[in-house]
């Protein structure tokens, strides 16, 4: 990845750690989930409102590093009017992203500003910072009764 790239990717980041969209308590959701990293001590709570299998709206609170808290924010915005299986597909593929398996060029097309992420998997730690609230969102949208945990 060149610098220039690399210099994009973490203001991307920055500025939805500085500024998280989506980030209040839903209280009108049907879906919710608790995470938590204990290798870093990441918090967070998803909150989504499905109706007719669509993500009518998703929304998060909680505490942790950068990385965290803007692939939260990401996700929010890059999941609300999907489907449930579509926003269970970008999770998949996002998670390939961060684990390597999409390799060094990854597609923008398919993953849009999500791709910022891409250098998340050279720093093994922060993957799990950058897939909690996805294992999360995963776990509201299939209504799993437990805290998750990255460890």
């Amino acid at each position: 990845m060149d610098s220039e790239l690399r210099e994009l990717y973490q203001q991307v980041i920055l500025d939805h750690n500085k500024s998280p969209r989506n980030f209040r308590k839903l209280e009108n959701s049907n879906f919710e989930a608790e995470g938590y990293n204990p290798l870093c001590g990441d918090r967070i709570d998803i909150f989504i409102q499905v109706e007719n299998d669509i993500v009518k709206d998703i929304s998060f609170q909680g505490s942790g590093c950068a990385i965290s808290k803007a692939s939260a924010s990401l996700m929010t915005h890059m999941v609300k009017g999907k489907t449930r299986a579509e926003a269970e597909k970008l999770f998949a593929k996002f998670h390939d992203l961060i684990t390597g398996k999409l390799g060094d060029k990854p597609s923008i097309e398919d993953l849009g500003k999500l791709a910022v992420f891409a250098g998340v998997k050279e720093f093994p730690a922060r993957v799990k910072c950058a897939s909690l609230a996805w294992h999360t969102m995963h776990s509201a949208l299939e209504k799993e009764e437990k805290v998750i945990s990255t460890e």
